[in-house]
Parts: structure tokens; sequence; C-alpha cells
């Protein structure tokens, strides 16, 4: 089943992923990707869904979904670095998966996030997005 990213939300103050399931009158009812747990997030929740999110290259910035298939090129089907992995192990990985990724902007803090929900969408969800039409014909039913 493709992954839609728009559902895919990484919480505030939450470790990491949560799947959207429906709203509810104080917030939203979210489940844990990996303890499959869940949750209601209040309406003071900062809330980004992984669709929205983007990396600031040299050219502008790229979409966290293009940037996971670039990392999937890359790596195969092997995981991503930890996220505790070592600072000079992490740089050099995304040297190869987004050469033109900006120096100035996109810090290595960045970096450990990014690893990391690679990994558990890898895991407990999909690499394969749906694309823009898709979820417009999903949007319909």
């Amino acid at each position: 089943m493709k992954t839609d990213l728009r559902k895919i939300l990484s919480i505030s103050g939450e470790s990491g992923l949560f799947l959207y399931v429906q709203q509810a009158k104080n917030g939203a009812i979210v489940e844990s990707l990996t303890t499959k747990k869940r949750m209601c997030a209040g309406l003071s929740a900062k809330m980004s869904s992984m669709a929205d999110i983007a990396i600031y290259t040299d050219d502008g910035e790229i979409k966290l979904a293009e940037l996971f298939l670039k990392m999937k090129e890359v790596l195969g089907e092997n995981p991503a670095p930890a996220k505790k992995a070592d600072q000079k192990e992490l740089v050099a990985f995304f040297e190869k998966a987004l050469p033109a990724y900006d120096r100035d902007r996109f810090y290595v803090s960045h970096m450990r996030k990014v690893v990391e929900w690679y990994n558990v969408i890898k895991e407990f969800a999909s690499l394969d997005f749906m694309t823009e039409e898709e979820m417009e014909e999903a949007d319909k039913e």
C-alpha cells in the first residue's frame, strides 16, 4: 500500500512519527507508527506533515518525499545511518544522497531527524509514496 505523506506527522515534544487517524473535538487522533498506540494531539500541539517539509538546497528546496527517494537510491534496501551516528558519517551520507544540500541551513541536527524519519517510514509504512493524482483521487472518496 502506498504511503500518503500528508497523513504522516511529526509532533513537537513527541518522539517518532504518527499517522493521522481523524479529527477530534479538541485536536487530532493520531497513532504512533512504531507502537500503534493512539493518542489525542491537542490543538496547541505543533504538528508537521511529512508532505509539507522541505530541505534547503543550493537551488531552493526539495520536498522530503524526493529526498527519501534519493536516499533509497543510495541505500538500496539497507537502512539509513542511525540518528546517533557520527557527524562525519551523516554528512558523508547526505553528500552522496543530496550533494546540493545547503550547508549553511541544513544542519546535522536536521540530518539526524531525516534519517530517523526515513528508517521509521521504511520499517513501519512504505517508501512507495502516493502521487499528487492519487492523493487528489483519495480526497474525493
